[in-house]
Protein backbone atom coordinates (compact mmCIF):
# COMPACT_ATOMS: atom_id res chain seq x y z
CA UNK A 1 0.00 0.00 0.00
CA UNK A 2 2.92 2.84 1.01
CA UNK A 3 4.46 1.42 -2.48
CA UNK A 4 1.27 2.59 -4.53
CA UNK A 5 0.52 5.70 -2.03
CA UNK A 6 4.14 6.54 -3.48
CA UNK A 7 3.43 5.89 -6.88
CA UNK A 8 0.05 7.94 -6.71
CA UNK A 9 1.76 11.33 -5.12
CA UNK A 10 4.86 10.95 -7.85
CA UNK A 11 1.96 11.58 -10.45
CA UNK A 12 0.42 14.08 -8.43
CA UNK A 13 4.16 15.96 -8.49
CA UNK A 14 4.32 15.37 -12.66
CA UNK A 15 0.65 16.19 -12.84
CA UNK A 16 1.46 19.48 -11.26
CA UNK A 17 4.42 20.47 -13.30
CA UNK A 18 2.35 20.12 -16.60
CA UNK A 19 0.33 22.75 -15.53
CA UNK A 20 3.05 25.66 -15.06
CA UNK A 21 4.80 27.96 -16.77
CA UNK A 22 1.47 29.24 -18.76
CA UNK A 23 2.44 32.30 -20.78
CA UNK A 24 2.13 35.70 -19.60
CA UNK A 25 -0.01 37.35 -22.64
CA UNK A 26 -0.69 41.34 -21.68
CA UNK A 27 -4.10 42.25 -22.08
CA UNK A 28 -4.98 39.12 -22.52
CA UNK A 29 -4.32 36.46 -19.66
CA UNK A 30 -5.80 38.03 -16.57
CA UNK A 31 -3.58 40.11 -13.67
CA UNK A 32 -5.80 39.06 -10.55
CA UNK A 33 -5.59 41.46 -7.48
CA UNK A 34 -5.69 38.74 -5.41
CA UNK A 35 -4.28 35.13 -6.28
CA UNK A 36 -3.19 31.75 -4.49
CA UNK A 37 0.55 30.64 -4.69
CA UNK A 38 1.15 26.70 -4.82
CA UNK A 39 3.10 24.41 -5.16
CA UNK A 40 3.76 20.54 -6.15
CA UNK A 41 4.07 19.95 -2.04
CA UNK A 42 0.72 21.84 -1.65
CA UNK A 43 -0.53 19.78 -4.29
CA UNK A 44 0.65 16.30 -2.66
CA UNK A 45 -0.20 17.77 0.84
CA UNK A 46 -3.96 17.81 -0.02
CA UNK A 47 -4.16 14.42 -2.29
CA UNK A 48 -2.24 12.65 0.82
CA UNK A 49 -4.07 13.66 3.26
CA UNK A 50 -7.43 13.00 0.74
CA UNK A 51 -5.68 9.13 0.39
CA UNK A 52 -5.60 9.19 4.27
CA UNK A 53 -9.18 9.62 4.57
CA UNK A 54 -8.49 12.30 6.82
CA UNK A 55 -11.98 14.29 6.95
CA UNK A 56 -11.99 15.53 10.40
CA UNK A 57 -9.70 17.29 12.49
CA UNK A 58 -6.75 15.31 13.01
CA UNK A 59 -2.69 15.21 13.10
CA UNK A 60 -2.54 18.05 10.52
CA UNK A 61 -4.71 20.03 12.49
CA UNK A 62 -3.14 19.64 15.18
CA UNK A 63 0.43 20.51 13.74
CA UNK A 64 -0.42 23.37 12.17
CA UNK A 65 -2.36 24.74 15.17
CA UNK A 66 1.55 24.10 16.84
CA UNK A 67 3.40 25.51 14.68
CA UNK A 68 1.51 28.83 13.71
CA UNK A 69 1.31 29.71 17.49
CA UNK A 70 4.93 29.22 17.17
CA UNK A 71 5.25 31.59 14.38
CA UNK A 72 3.99 34.30 16.46
CA UNK A 73 5.30 33.71 19.86
CA UNK A 74 1.71 32.93 21.49
CA UNK A 75 0.80 29.96 23.47
CA UNK A 76 -2.38 28.60 21.44
CA UNK A 77 -3.73 28.48 18.16
CA UNK A 78 -7.52 27.48 17.05
CA UNK A 79 -7.99 26.69 13.75
CA UNK A 80 -11.58 27.24 12.35
CA UNK A 81 -13.62 27.34 9.31
CA UNK A 82 -12.63 30.82 8.08
CA UNK A 83 -11.35 33.74 9.00
CA UNK A 84 -14.79 35.28 9.64
CA UNK A 85 -15.42 32.49 11.77
CA UNK A 86 -12.32 33.49 13.67
CA UNK A 87 -13.61 37.12 14.11
CA UNK A 88 -16.88 35.75 15.85
CA UNK A 89 -15.34 33.55 17.91
CA UNK A 90 -12.64 36.14 19.35
CA UNK A 91 -14.97 38.55 19.95
CA UNK A 92 -17.40 36.33 21.43
CA UNK A 93 -15.00 34.90 23.91
CA UNK A 94 -14.93 38.54 25.12
CA UNK A 95 -18.67 37.82 26.64
CA UNK A 96 -17.94 34.84 28.71
CA UNK A 97 -19.31 34.37 31.72
CA UNK A 98 -16.38 32.88 32.98
CA UNK A 99 -14.45 35.89 32.80
CA UNK A 100 -16.65 37.83 35.21
CA UNK A 101 -16.75 41.12 35.53
CA UNK A 102 -14.28 41.80 32.93
CA UNK A 103 -16.90 40.05 30.26
CA UNK A 104 -18.77 41.81 28.09
CA UNK A 105 -22.02 42.41 28.22
CA UNK A 106 -25.21 43.22 25.28
CA UNK A 107 -24.75 47.65 25.08
CA UNK A 108 -20.85 47.71 25.55
CA UNK A 109 -19.36 49.51 23.00
CA UNK A 110 -16.16 48.13 20.61
CA UNK A 111 -14.11 50.41 18.95
CA UNK A 112 -13.66 49.98 15.27
CA UNK A 113 -13.02 51.54 11.63
CA UNK A 114 -15.88 52.34 9.36
CA UNK A 115 -13.72 51.65 6.43
CA UNK A 116 -13.16 48.16 6.42
CA UNK A 117 -14.36 44.64 6.21
CA UNK A 118 -17.58 43.43 7.53
CA UNK A 119 -16.49 40.57 9.22
CA UNK A 120 -14.52 42.72 11.94
CA UNK A 121 -17.67 44.99 12.64
CA UNK A 122 -20.52 42.23 12.18
CA UNK A 123 -19.62 40.60 15.32
CA UNK A 124 -19.61 43.35 17.55
CA UNK A 125 -23.82 43.47 16.71
CA UNK A 126 -24.30 39.94 16.59
CA UNK A 127 -23.39 39.64 20.35
CA UNK A 128 -25.15 42.73 21.51
CA UNK A 129 -22.36 45.01 21.26
CA UNK A 130 -22.30 48.90 19.93
CA UNK A 131 -19.43 49.41 17.62
CA UNK A 132 -18.03 52.94 17.51
CA UNK A 133 -16.86 53.86 14.68
CA UNK A 134 -13.95 56.26 13.75
CA UNK A 135 -12.33 57.29 10.77
CA UNK A 136 -8.94 56.43 8.78
CA UNK A 137 -6.42 58.25 6.97
CA UNK A 138 -5.64 58.41 3.47
CA UNK A 139 -2.74 56.82 2.72
CA UNK A 140 -2.20 54.39 5.43
CA UNK A 141 -5.79 54.04 5.56
CA UNK A 142 -5.34 53.09 9.31
CA UNK A 143 -7.01 54.73 12.19
CA UNK A 144 -4.79 56.76 14.79
CA UNK A 145 -4.18 56.49 18.12
CA UNK A 146 -5.66 59.88 18.67
CA UNK A 147 -9.12 59.10 17.24
CA UNK A 148 -9.45 55.67 18.92
CA UNK A 149 -8.67 57.89 22.44
CA UNK A 150 -11.39 60.26 21.61
CA UNK A 151 -14.04 57.27 21.27
CA UNK A 152 -13.23 55.53 24.56
CA UNK A 153 -16.27 56.10 26.69
CA UNK A 154 -18.31 55.13 29.67
CA UNK A 155 -18.85 52.28 28.41
CA UNK A 156 -16.36 50.77 25.82
CA UNK A 157 -14.79 47.62 27.11
CA UNK A 158 -12.93 46.54 23.62
CA UNK A 159 -11.32 47.57 20.49
CA UNK A 160 -10.89 45.32 17.44
CA UNK A 161 -9.65 47.00 14.19
CA UNK A 162 -8.36 45.49 11.12
CA UNK A 163 -4.47 46.15 9.86
CA UNK A 164 -5.51 47.81 6.40
CA UNK A 165 -4.49 45.98 3.41
CA UNK A 166 -1.58 43.95 5.54
CA UNK A 167 -0.50 47.89 6.77
CA UNK A 168 -0.77 47.70 10.28
CA UNK A 169 -2.40 50.31 12.13
CA UNK A 170 -0.40 51.85 15.19
CA UNK A 171 -0.82 48.90 17.34
CA UNK A 172 1.49 49.57 20.24
CA UNK A 173 0.49 52.78 20.67
CA UNK A 174 -3.62 51.32 20.81
CA UNK A 175 -2.75 48.69 22.61
CA UNK A 176 -1.38 51.04 25.42
CA UNK A 177 -4.83 52.74 25.39
CA UNK A 178 -6.13 49.36 26.01
CA UNK A 179 -4.37 48.68 28.36
CA UNK A 180 -4.64 52.26 30.13
CA UNK A 181 -8.40 52.09 29.95
CA UNK A 182 -8.74 48.25 30.95
CA UNK A 183 -10.18 47.47 27.50
CA UNK A 184 -9.55 44.01 25.79
CA UNK A 185 -7.81 44.29 22.16
CA UNK A 186 -8.49 42.26 19.54
CA UNK A 187 -6.28 42.44 16.71
CA UNK A 188 -8.06 41.77 13.15
CA UNK A 189 -4.67 40.56 11.44
CA UNK A 190 -6.30 38.39 8.91
CA UNK A 191 -4.35 40.62 6.12
CA UNK A 192 -1.45 41.17 7.76
CA UNK A 193 0.28 37.71 8.51
CA UNK A 194 3.87 39.03 8.40
CA UNK A 195 3.66 42.25 8.62
CA UNK A 196 5.65 44.00 11.43
CA UNK A 197 5.18 47.34 14.04
CA UNK A 198 8.11 48.40 15.97
CA UNK A 199 9.82 45.28 15.22
CA UNK A 200 6.96 43.13 16.48
CA UNK A 201 4.37 40.86 14.19
CA UNK A 202 1.80 42.16 14.09
CA UNK A 203 -0.92 39.58 15.91
CA UNK A 204 0.85 39.84 19.31
CA UNK A 205 -0.47 43.18 20.68
CA UNK A 206 -3.71 41.96 21.03
CA UNK A 207 -5.29 40.12 23.93
CA UNK A 208 -6.62 37.70 20.89
CA UNK A 209 -5.63 38.06 17.29
CA UNK A 210 -6.96 36.54 14.33
CA UNK A 211 -6.07 35.49 10.41
CA UNK A 212 -7.48 34.27 7.44
CA UNK A 213 -6.68 31.57 5.36
CA UNK A 214 -9.10 32.08 2.68
CA UNK A 215 -7.61 32.08 -0.94
CA UNK A 216 -6.69 35.59 -1.62
CA UNK A 217 -4.72 35.75 1.81
CA UNK A 218 -0.66 35.32 2.56
CA UNK A 219 -1.09 31.98 3.04
CA UNK A 220 -4.12 29.64 2.45
CA UNK A 221 -6.05 26.51 3.61
CA UNK A 222 -8.88 27.20 0.84
CA UNK A 223 -11.47 28.28 3.50
CA UNK A 224 -10.14 28.70 6.82
CA UNK A 225 -8.84 31.05 9.91
CA UNK A 226 -7.38 30.63 13.25
CA UNK A 227 -7.69 32.54 16.10
CA UNK A 228 -4.46 33.08 18.68
CA UNK A 229 -4.07 34.22 22.40
CA UNK A 230 -0.84 33.97 24.48
CA UNK A 231 -3.86 33.81 27.46
CA UNK A 232 -4.63 30.50 28.35
CA UNK A 233 -8.31 31.46 29.66
CA UNK A 234 -9.02 33.19 26.66
CA UNK A 235 -8.06 30.05 24.61
CA UNK A 236 -10.14 27.79 26.41
CA UNK A 237 -13.39 29.62 25.75
CA UNK A 238 -12.30 29.82 21.75
CA UNK A 239 -11.83 26.26 21.90
CA UNK A 240 -15.32 25.81 23.68
CA UNK A 241 -17.28 28.32 21.54
CA UNK A 242 -15.34 26.30 18.55
CA UNK A 243 -16.29 23.31 19.18
CA UNK A 244 -20.26 23.43 19.89
CA UNK A 245 -19.91 25.08 22.99
CA UNK A 246 -18.89 21.77 25.36
CA UNK A 247 -16.86 21.30 28.31
CA UNK A 248 -14.73 18.63 26.67
CA UNK A 249 -11.18 19.17 25.46
CA UNK A 250 -10.69 15.40 23.65
CA UNK A 251 -9.99 15.86 19.90
CA UNK A 252 -12.48 14.46 17.24
CA UNK A 253 -12.03 10.36 17.78
CA UNK A 254 -10.37 10.71 21.59
CA UNK A 255 -12.27 9.72 25.04
CA UNK A 256 -11.49 10.22 28.58
CA UNK A 257 -8.13 12.32 28.03
CA UNK A 258 -9.27 13.89 31.39
CA UNK A 259 -9.32 10.54 32.77
CA UNK A 260 -12.53 11.66 34.81
CA UNK A 261 -15.10 11.24 32.01
CA UNK A 262 -17.39 10.40 34.05
CA UNK A 263 -16.79 11.69 37.36
CA UNK A 264 -18.04 15.35 36.50
CA UNK A 265 -20.61 17.09 38.34
CA UNK A 266 -21.47 20.64 36.46
CA UNK A 267 -24.66 22.85 36.15
CA UNK A 268 -27.51 20.60 37.62
CA UNK A 269 -26.78 17.35 36.01
CA UNK A 270 -26.45 14.93 37.83
CA UNK A 271 -22.85 13.75 39.19
CA UNK A 272 -21.13 11.52 36.65
CA UNK A 273 -22.98 12.65 33.39
CA UNK A 274 -20.50 12.26 30.17
CA UNK A 275 -18.43 14.87 30.11
CA UNK A 276 -18.18 14.66 26.21
CA UNK A 277 -21.93 16.02 26.38
CA UNK A 278 -21.65 18.76 29.13
CA UNK A 279 -22.00 21.92 27.63
CA UNK A 280 -21.18 25.24 29.20
CA UNK A 281 -20.99 28.02 26.60
CA UNK A 282 -23.89 28.66 23.49
CA UNK A 283 -21.54 27.38 20.96
CA UNK A 284 -20.91 26.29 17.19
CA UNK A 285 -18.98 23.61 15.15
CA UNK A 286 -16.74 26.56 13.40
CA UNK A 287 -13.47 23.31 12.82
CA UNK A 288 -11.86 22.66 9.98
CA UNK A 289 -10.94 19.89 8.34
CA UNK A 290 -7.40 18.19 8.28
CA UNK A 291 -7.35 18.42 4.70
CA UNK A 292 -7.28 22.15 5.09
CA UNK A 293 -4.57 21.82 7.76
CA UNK A 294 -2.44 19.39 5.61
CA UNK A 295 -2.17 22.54 3.25
CA UNK A 296 -1.92 25.20 5.83
CA UNK A 297 1.48 23.05 7.05
CA UNK A 298 2.91 23.08 3.35
CA UNK A 299 1.84 26.33 2.89
CA UNK A 300 3.11 27.95 5.99
CA UNK A 301 7.17 27.08 5.36
CA UNK A 302 6.51 29.73 2.48
CA UNK A 303 4.98 32.27 4.63
CA UNK A 304 8.31 34.25 4.96
CA UNK A 305 9.54 34.13 0.94
CA UNK A 306 5.06 34.73 0.54
CA UNK A 307 5.94 37.86 2.31
CA UNK A 308 9.77 38.84 0.61
CA UNK A 309 7.36 38.80 -2.57
CA UNK A 310 4.86 40.98 -1.89
CA UNK A 311 7.08 43.60 -0.31
CA UNK A 312 9.14 43.59 -3.81
CA UNK A 313 6.01 43.96 -5.84
CA UNK A 314 4.54 46.47 -3.73
CA UNK A 315 8.13 48.48 -4.33
CA UNK A 316 8.06 47.79 -7.57
CA UNK A 317 4.64 49.01 -8.01
CA UNK A 318 5.29 51.97 -6.10
CA UNK A 319 8.51 52.89 -8.03
CA UNK A 320 6.50 52.59 -11.67
CA UNK A 321 3.72 54.44 -10.82
CA UNK A 322 5.57 57.63 -8.14
CA UNK A 323 5.13 60.33 -10.93
CA UNK A 324 1.68 59.70 -12.00
CA UNK A 325 -0.40 62.51 -11.71
CA UNK A 326 -4.11 62.08 -10.15
CA UNK A 327 -2.85 59.66 -7.84
CA UNK A 328 -2.50 58.97 -3.93
CA UNK A 329 0.20 56.55 -3.62
CA UNK A 330 0.01 54.27 -0.48
CA UNK A 331 2.35 54.81 2.29
CA UNK A 332 3.45 52.47 5.19
CA UNK A 333 2.35 53.69 8.74
CA UNK A 334 5.20 54.66 10.58
CA UNK A 335 7.31 52.27 12.14
CA UNK A 336 5.57 49.44 10.00
CA UNK A 337 7.01 47.08 7.40
CA UNK A 338 3.96 45.61 5.93
CA UNK A 339 4.08 42.20 4.01
CA UNK A 340 1.54 44.16 1.73
CA UNK A 341 -1.99 43.05 0.61
CA UNK A 342 -2.78 45.15 -2.29
CA UNK A 343 -1.74 48.41 -3.73
CA UNK A 344 -4.73 50.69 -3.06
CA UNK A 345 -5.35 53.94 -5.48
CA UNK A 346 -7.27 56.85 -4.24
CA UNK A 347 -8.14 59.85 -7.23
CA UNK A 348 -7.33 62.76 -6.05
CA UNK A 349 -9.92 65.61 -6.32
CA UNK A 350 -8.05 67.87 -9.15
CA UNK A 351 -7.79 64.59 -11.33
CA UNK A 352 -9.18 64.50 -14.81
CA UNK A 353 -10.35 61.05 -14.60
CA UNK A 354 -12.65 59.32 -12.11
CA UNK A 355 -11.82 55.58 -10.36
CA UNK A 356 -14.81 54.44 -12.38
CA UNK A 357 -12.66 55.50 -15.74
CA UNK A 358 -9.77 53.98 -14.14
CA UNK A 359 -11.55 50.93 -13.20
CA UNK A 360 -13.20 50.54 -16.85
CA UNK A 361 -9.66 50.85 -18.31
CA UNK A 362 -7.86 48.33 -16.28
CA UNK A 363 -10.32 45.77 -16.83
CA UNK A 364 -10.38 46.57 -20.67
CA UNK A 365 -6.49 45.56 -19.99
CA UNK A 366 -7.36 42.11 -18.45
CA UNK A 367 -6.17 43.71 -15.09
CA UNK A 368 -8.39 43.10 -12.12
CA UNK A 369 -9.25 45.60 -9.24
CA UNK A 370 -11.15 46.05 -5.99
CA UNK A 371 -12.54 48.14 -4.41
CA UNK A 372 -11.14 48.88 -0.68
CA UNK A 373 -13.71 46.38 0.86
CA UNK A 374 -17.34 48.27 2.20
CA UNK A 375 -15.32 51.68 2.03
CA UNK A 376 -17.76 53.18 4.56
CA UNK A 377 -19.60 50.70 6.27
CA UNK A 378 -22.45 52.66 7.85
CA UNK A 379 -23.94 53.66 4.45
CA UNK A 380 -24.48 50.44 3.66
CA UNK A 381 -28.22 48.76 4.38
CA UNK A 382 -27.05 45.87 6.60
CA UNK A 383 -26.23 48.15 9.13
CA UNK A 384 -29.55 50.64 8.40
CA UNK A 385 -31.63 50.89 11.63
CA UNK A 386 -28.54 49.20 13.53
CA UNK A 387 -27.52 50.85 16.85
CA UNK A 388 -23.70 52.22 16.35
CA UNK A 389 -22.24 55.38 17.34
CA UNK A 390 -19.97 57.56 15.43
CA UNK A 391 -17.14 59.64 16.84
CA UNK A 392 -15.38 62.41 14.75
CA UNK A 393 -16.25 63.04 10.80
CA UNK A 394 -16.28 60.11 8.47
CA UNK A 395 -14.35 62.06 5.74
CA UNK A 396 -12.19 60.00 4.89
CA UNK A 397 -13.97 56.50 4.56
CA UNK A 398 -16.81 58.87 2.50
CA UNK A 399 -13.46 59.59 0.18
CA UNK A 400 -12.37 55.80 0.20
CA UNK A 401 -15.84 54.92 -1.05
CA UNK A 402 -16.23 57.08 -3.70
CA UNK A 403 -12.83 57.77 -4.74
CA UNK A 404 -10.02 53.93 -4.17
CA UNK A 405 -9.54 50.75 -5.36
CA UNK A 406 -6.51 48.72 -5.48
CA UNK A 407 -4.64 46.11 -7.26
CA UNK A 408 -2.49 43.29 -6.70
CA UNK A 409 1.06 42.44 -5.31
CA UNK A 410 0.56 38.65 -4.32
CA UNK A 411 3.47 36.37 -4.73
CA UNK A 412 2.16 35.05 -7.76
CA UNK A 413 2.28 38.10 -10.37
CA UNK A 414 5.52 38.37 -12.20
CA UNK A 415 7.69 41.49 -12.89
CA UNK A 416 6.03 41.53 -16.18
CA UNK A 417 2.34 41.51 -14.63
CA UNK A 418 3.59 44.64 -12.28
CA UNK A 419 5.11 46.90 -15.28
CA UNK A 420 1.93 45.77 -17.37
CA UNK A 421 -0.19 47.20 -14.61
CA UNK A 422 1.76 50.37 -14.34
CA UNK A 423 2.39 51.02 -17.87
CA UNK A 424 -1.11 50.64 -18.31
CA UNK A 425 -1.84 53.26 -15.40
CA UNK A 426 0.50 55.40 -16.03
CA UNK A 427 -0.91 55.51 -20.15
CA UNK A 428 -4.68 56.17 -19.00
CA UNK A 429 -3.44 59.11 -17.43
CA UNK A 430 -1.63 60.63 -19.63
CA UNK A 431 -4.57 60.27 -22.21
CA UNK A 432 -6.74 61.64 -19.56
CA UNK A 433 -4.58 65.31 -19.66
Amino acid sequence: MDAEKTHILAKVREYHRATEDLEFVPGVTPVQPAGVTLDANDRVALVEAALDLRTAAGPSSRRFERDFARYFGLRKAHMTNSGSSANLLALTSLTSHTLGERRLRPGDEVITVAAGFPTTVNPIIQNGLVPVFVDVELGTYNTTAERVLAAVGPRTKAIMIAHALGNPFPVADIAAIAAEHGLYLVEDNCDAVGSYHRGRLTGTFGDLTTTSFYPAHHITTGEGGCVLTRNLALARIVEQLRDWGRDCWCEPGQDNTCFKRFDYQLGTLPHGYDHKYIFTHLGYNLKATDIQAALGVSQLTRLDSFGKARRANWQRMYEGLAEVPGLLLPRATEHSDPSWFGFVLTVLPDAPFTRRDLEGFLASRAIGTRRLFGGNLTRHPAYQGREFRVVGELANSDVITEHTLWVGVHPSLTDAMIDHVTGSIREFAASAR
